[in-house]
């Protein structure tokens, strides 16, 4: 299996429902993967720069794991690129560090998916994609999973299996991609 690596950009997994219980199950399914937890290691936005590039020089596959937030991704994780995809190394005359490697996005929304198309909100990955010379590789989504449904057991329930129908149909997609 290629190696994959895991993004989470969450920015607080002890606060999250859907989130997490797709991180547990990826990490039980697919336990070569390597897990990023942006929230764990810079809660302060204080990026690691050097560390974080050479886990993208490991991957073949990069998967970013984020719920949605405002239509974009979780501000961390705008922090984390932003920090992580330098001039000379994503792009640039001698940047090509992440040419070739597929990029992956799986998400998770409040608002039915069926809603709004949400994969137009993420068009500026696309870009960055082709930009460092990555391929977008495509996107599993989930909807309605809004934080204000935990409140009800069983509304609650139906994130849990939301989730897992969710890490069930990223590995099905990750897998077949060997």
């Amino acid at each position: 299996m290629k190696n994959i690596l895991i993004i989470s950009g969450h920015t607080d997994l002890n606060d999250s429902v859907a989130n997490k219980k797709i991180l547990e199950l990826l990490a039980d399914s697919i336990p070569q993967s390597r897990q990023v937890h942006l929230d764990k290691l810079y809660p302060d936005f204080a990026i690691d720069v050097r560390a974080e590039q050479e886990k993208l020089l490991w991957a073949d596959i990069i998967v970013l794991q984020f719920p949605v937030f405002w239509f974009s991704i979780p501000s961390l994780m705008h922090r984390w690129m932003e920090c992580t995809f330098l001039h000379g190394f994503s792009h640039g005359s001698s940047g090509d560090k992440l040419r070739g490697k597929k990029l992956v996005l799986s998400y998770t929304t409040g608002a039915p998916s069926e809603a709004v198309p949400f994969d137009d909100f993420f068009l500026f990955l696309k870009a960055a994609a082709q930009f460092t010379g990555m391929e977008y590789a495509g996107s599993v989504a989930t909807g309605n999973v809004s934080y204000q449904m935990r409140q009800d057991p069983e509304l609650l329930a139906q994130i849990d299996v939301k989730a897992a129908e969710h890490a069930q149909r990223l590995v099905q997609f990750l897998t077949s991609m060997d």
